[in-house]
């Protein structure tokens, strides 16, 4: 079951239930809490819902992995989930409200947008995020060495995924969307000298569809 921090609370919650889930972004800057709405998205989709996701903002975040959402002139009034930057805003009745810190420090230096989206993954969304050199530098050497690893394994015989890791990753982005634990369980399986190649690609591929990382990009450029 996916569970959300709410602000209003201060402890997480379930997502409302039904086949839907609507989600409006309050404010327009920053790219943190357009990556946090895609990485909703995307594990509430994995878990069979249809989400709907608006802005009153328009965001050009392709290179980001992050799909388009829909731009409205106001606010949503019945959505379900709200993100927004500031505290002012998050309380909404009847819905889960997401305070997202903004992002400090100049995303822009980097080259790859993906590195960043991983640096953002790095840290749990409700804590502030400073996009150093330092770090934007080990997101974009963690990024290449699995994305290396993943070609590799990827010239191995074919294996299931490993459920114990896979399990592990996904649970962690059910609770308060996780993903600093999502990606631990990749490094551990990365390096689990137990788990076939395949078997890692396998899993590597299944999470990075919540991840969205990318990480298939260097298979065959050898």
């Amino acid at each position: 079951m996916l569970r959300l921090y709410d602000h209003r609370t201060g402890r997480a919650e379930p997502v409302p239930g039904g086949r839907g889930l609507r989600v409006q972004i309050l404010g327009g800057s920053g790219h943190r809490v357009p990556v946090v709405a895609d990485l909703l998205r995307r594990v509430a989709e994995r878990a069979g819902r249809r989400v709907r996701i608006a802005s009153t903002s328009p965001f050009a975040l392709d290179d980001y992995n992050v799909a388009p959402f829909e731009v409205l002139d106001a606010p949503l009034t019945d959505a379900d989930v709200y993100l927004t930057h500031e505290a002012a805003d998050a309380r909404r009745p009847g819905a889960l409200s997401l305070v997202v810190p903004r992002e400090t420090g100049d995303r822009t230096t980097h080259t790859n947008p993906l590195a960043v989206r991983l640096a953002m993954l790095e840290v749990p969304y409700r804590e502030p995020l400073e996009l150093s050199e330092t770090a934007l530098s080990a997101a974009a050497e963690r990024l290449e060495r699995w994305r290396r690893e993943v070609a590799e394994w990827a010239t191995s015989p074919g294996r299931p995924m490993n459920r114990a890791y896979a399990g592990e990753a996904e649970a962690a982005l059910a609770d308060d969307l996780g993903s600093p634990g999502a990606l631990d369980a990749l490094d551990r399986l990365a390096a689990d000298t137990d788990v076939p190649p395949g078997a890692k690609l396998e899993t590597f591929v299944h999470i990075d569809l919540l991840l969205g990382l990318n990480l298939v990009s260097a298979i065959g450029s050898a």
